[in-house]
């Protein structure tokens, strides 16, 4: 396409964009693949004129569990802000910038942050977009490890938890992006930790891989609190939350005195029109427990700190990571759900384009 630009003329090139939307804006009910389609628009491979967005070839997209929340109407949650009907979903990622018009970013950078479930996205709201200065590690990390969920991780851990030497830690979705790496920083600090998931080759993996003390299923433990018990037979000094509902509420049974609770996610009542109650909340005055939701965001300032961590620890061998790798834009509905049913096999990223 030729653009008249006073005597001059540029060609800016108009391409198709695949992308991954949702049918609708607020989905009732269990998630099903079929609440998602795949459409096709255009795109201009230019940033327009005067403006500071960065134009990206999208490389790895994750899947994570908050997304649930952009597509449902939660009273305090934040649907409304992400997302809007007929356009992608939105999630991190990571890209390659080919054009730009912000003076911290130049073309062929690579980037991680918010972008779209698309091939192409032009990012306007570079708040949350991150050069990335070490390419030494696999680039996939970018989705996890070393970005949002890596970052909630070590800011809920450190910076919620306070945690000490020979604590007792309980982390559940464990073998999750996030939990994961929670269990591997409380065990190289010198906790105790355990850790729940949703099958026995995940249990053995916690163990195995992950380095957690004990690890349990989940789905096959019919009273929580006497399970609990069972690990934790002195009480939890530190439990890093990502289900909420009746974990929590078992968990709240069996807090030590000055225990730290991480509100960090609630995956287990993300598909509920209902969420479940919470019985026990007077176990937080009477042992003193201070339980404390947190945003990954608000502690993105921290994130040269966390590298400077996280990027020894990992070339050290101290901290390893697992990842469900799937390819193509087509594969990310079905990976959104099955976080859902616990079959994911590690962190969800979907590869959309080599660089």
């Amino acid at each position: 396409m030729m653009m008249a630009s006073g005597e001059e003329e540029e060609v800016v090139s108009i391409i198709s964009n695949k992308q991954v939307v949702m049918r609708d804006h607020h989905v009732t009910g269990y998630l099903k693949e079929s609440d998602m389609c795949m459409s096709i628009s255009t795109i201009t491979l230019k940033v327009p004129h005067n403006s500071k967005g960065v134009l990206v070839k999208n490389l790895y997209l994750s899947c994570d569990p908050y997304i649930r929340g952009h597509t449902k109407s939660i009273q305090g949650g934040y649907a409304d802000q992400y997302f809007k009907t007929g356009s992608p979903i939105i999630g991190y990622g990571v890209a390659k910038v080919l054009d730009s018009g912000h003076p911290d970013f130049k073309k062929d950078d690579l980037v991680w942050g918010f972008t779209g479930w698309e091939e192409y996205t032009l990012i306007t709201e570079t708040e949350s977009l991150f050069k990335i200065h070490h390419t030494d590690v696999p680039l996939s990390y970018y989705t996890g490890l070393l970005s949002m969920p890596g970052m909630t991780a070590f800011t809920g851990f450190y910076e919620i938890c306070s945690p000490k030497k020979g604590e007792y830690v309980f982390v559940s979705s464990a073998f999750g992006a996030v939990g994961q790496i929670v269990g591997q920083l409380a065990k190289l600090l010198g906790c105790y930790v355990v850790g729940s998931a949703g099958s026995k080759e995940k249990v053995d993996l916690l163990k195995t891989k992950f380095g957690f003390d004990e690890a349990f299923n989940y789905k096959e433990e019919k009273d929580y609190d006497a399970c609990l018990k069972r690990y934790f037979p002195e009480g939890i000094d530190i439990y890093f939350d990502n289900v909420g509902g009746k974990m929590l509420d078992a968990v709240l049974l069996n807090m030590r005195l000055h225990g730290r609770i991480a509100a960090c996610g609630m995956i287990s009542q993300y598909e509920f029109d209902e969420p479940e109650g919470v019985n026990n909340l007077f176990n937080i005055i009477t042992k003193r427990v201070r339980i404390q939701g947190f945003m990954v965001f608000d502690y993105y300032h921290l994130y040269s700190n966390f590298l400077g961590i996280m990027i020894p620890y990992i070339k050290a061998g101290k901290i390893v990571y697992q990842e469900d790798i799937t390819e193509g834009l087509e594969s990310l509905p079905a990976a959104l759900v099955r976080l859902f049913s616990g079959k994911n096999a590690g962190k969800a990223v979907a590869v959309i384009a080599r660089e």
